[in-house]
């Protein structure tokens, strides 16, 4: 078996491939030379400085070990012929597979121009880290959830931050108008320079003429490119198995599947995500006549200043937003989004997470309320 993919994906499906009895070979290449480590920390305990580095690991030394992997750290694929049943490498190396499992992540949007900074590994986040001081005018492009935490980290670092975003309502497409109103009103409160409906298309812009750092927070691409011969769209393009082709698998954030609770096609870029569809991709990979739809309920969660913010199901899309419980004035309330008369997702603000939880399962069962 070949796992390309070296983080929280990757990992599960490693490990479950050995859980679940599978005792021939298991090579995981990754990219990075860092053993595998979790990235939501990176935009909040990194950043801040509230970890240090070695926490991040997803797993100690002695636990990779027990795994009897071939780990294959700082290594590139760049090709795969399915025919011939082979990964290529960078450094030339062909490695043949029985099954593989694609889990290859993404990268970050990059903006034309020199300077600035992104963030999906732990060197970019000791790196920008590195920049933040009290005083430092931070800009960062892009309003989303990396945006947003970025935001709250450096103002708590006793930055000037503006943020900047080409939407007139940051995250209205994910979480909908009144909560992306809400969040705006909340940074606005701890002296963020919000700035919405503008559009930045260079580091050579003048908008960011007055800063000293400048991050790029404009979304991410799928690492699909080495991927000859795959349907490719915005993701690996999979079925409701997670298979992409015969004894080809994907997961995480490079893997679009068709969910089929929801009836879409969805690409999810949460942590809980990817560690579950490691596990089922592995699971459809090693046990073919008994394989099973992925169908969760996906679920995130972003901390910005003293909000905590949960959420599950799949909220874009909805056509109808209202407000179950508490007050969004207050800020604190769980919201329920509906689409086409079915409940298809609840987030709450600073509620317990009792609150929240039994929504998750009204939304698996299909539910209206």
């Amino acid at each position: 078996m070949v796992v390309v993919g070296a983080s929280a994906a990757g990992l599960a499906a490693a490990e479950t491939l050995r859980r679940e009895g599978f005792d021939g070979s298991v090579t995981v290449v990754g990219e990075e030379i860092d053993a595998p480590y979790d990235r939501p920390p990176l935009s909040k305990q990194i950043l801040s400085s509230a970890w240090g580095a070695e926490r991040l690991a997803l797993r100690t030394l002695e636990q990779l070990t027990a795994l009897r992997l071939d780990l294959r750290l700082g290594a590139k694929a760049v090709g795969l012929d399915t025919s011939a049943r082979a990964v290529r490498l960078a450094d030339g190396t062909d490695l043949e597979y029985d099954g593989l499992i694609i889990a290859t992540g993404v990268r970050p949007r990059r903006l034309p121009g020199t300077g600035g900074h992104v963030l999906r590994t732990v060197n970019d986040a000791l790196h920008l880290r590195e920049s933040l001081r009290p005083g430092t005018r931070l800009a960062i492009v892009g309003a989303g959830f990396l945006g947003a935490e970025c935001a709250a980290v450096a103002r708590g670092l006793g930055c000037e931050v503006t943020l900047i975003e080409p939407a007139p309502v940051p995250l209205a497409h994910a979480v909908g108008e009144p909560v992306g109103r809400f969040l705006s009103s909340v940074h606005r409160s701890h002296g963020v320079d919000l700035r919405t409906g503008l559009a930045v298309t260079s580091l050579d812009d003048p908008v960011l003429a007055g800063a000293d750092v400048v991050l790029v927070a404009i979304g991410s691409q799928p690492n699909t490119e080495w991927l000859t011969g795959l349907p490719v769209a915005d993701g690996v393009v999979c079925d409701e198995f997670c298979a992409a082709a015969p004894d080809v698998y994907a997961a995480g954030d490079v893997a679009r599947w068709h969910n089929p609770l929801f009836g879409v096609d969805m690409r999810i870029e949460h942590r809980t995500n990817a560690a579950e569809q490691g596990l089922a991709a592995a699971r459809n990979l090693l046990f073919p006549a008994a394989r099973k739809p992925f169908a969760p309920v996906p679920y995130f969660w972003s901390d910005q200043y003293d909000l905590k913010i949960h959420a599950y199901g799949y909220l874009r899309g909805h056509d109808a937003f209202s407000v179950a419980e508490g007050s969004i004035e207050e800020g604190r309330f769980l919201a329920a989004y509906h689409r086409e008369g079915r409940l298809v997702g609840a987030l709450a603000v600073n509620m317990p997470p009792k609150a929240i939880r039994p929504w998750r399962q009204v939304i698996a069962l299909g539910g209206t309320s």
